[in-house]
């Protein structure tokens, strides 16, 4: 067995390369939208928006990180932050009290909904506006993929330990 790497071929590397850079310059863009009209991160508006789509837009920590793609600690510092900015509450959870669930509140209602069209703007000025309906899909394809690559990894290191 070879020890050798199995090396990008030119065209992979270029759409890795292509991938990279706009991993790093998308989440900027949309954070900067955000935060100039909204005061809000992009990952603010992630976690206020799942919760202003789930009913009773109550959600167990545990189920709104995965929702978010986020370690339970981070989105802890972040649910403290706007918990301060009385954009959403923490309560037990009523079925278990060893859960604790994100409630958002009127006020988190409200900037969300306000933060909404200006996001959605964005999103089609940056990414929906310049694809064909078929480069939309193929998008959505890979994400997909990539996402249950990274599930799948995720799910063979709990498996591991």
């Amino acid at each position: 067995m070879s020890d050798e790497p199995r090396w990008l071929t030119d065209r992979e590397r270029d759409a890795w390369m292509a991938l990279a850079k706009l991993m790093f310059n998308l989440p900027s863009a949309l954070d900067a939208q955000l935060l100039r009209d909204n005061d809000l991160t992009l990952f603010d508006y992630f976690a206020l928006s799942v919760l202003s789509m789930t009913p009773g837009r109550t959600l167990r920590l545990s189920e709104l990180a995965g929702q978010v793609a986020s370690s339970l600690s981070r989105l802890s510092n972040v649910v403290k932050r706007l918990e301060r900015r009385g954009l959403l509450r923490r309560e037990p959870d009523p079925e278990n009290s060893r859960y604790t669930t994100a409630v958002l509140t009127d006020a988190g209602w409200d900037l969300v909904v306000a933060a909404a069209p200006g996001h959605v703007a964005a999103v089609r000025r940056y990414v929906i506006d310049g694809l064909t309906e078929h480069q939309i899909d193929v998008l959505r394809e890979v994400a997909c993929q990539v996402a249950r690559n990274l599930a799948d990894d995720a799910d063979d290191g709990l498996r591991r330990r």
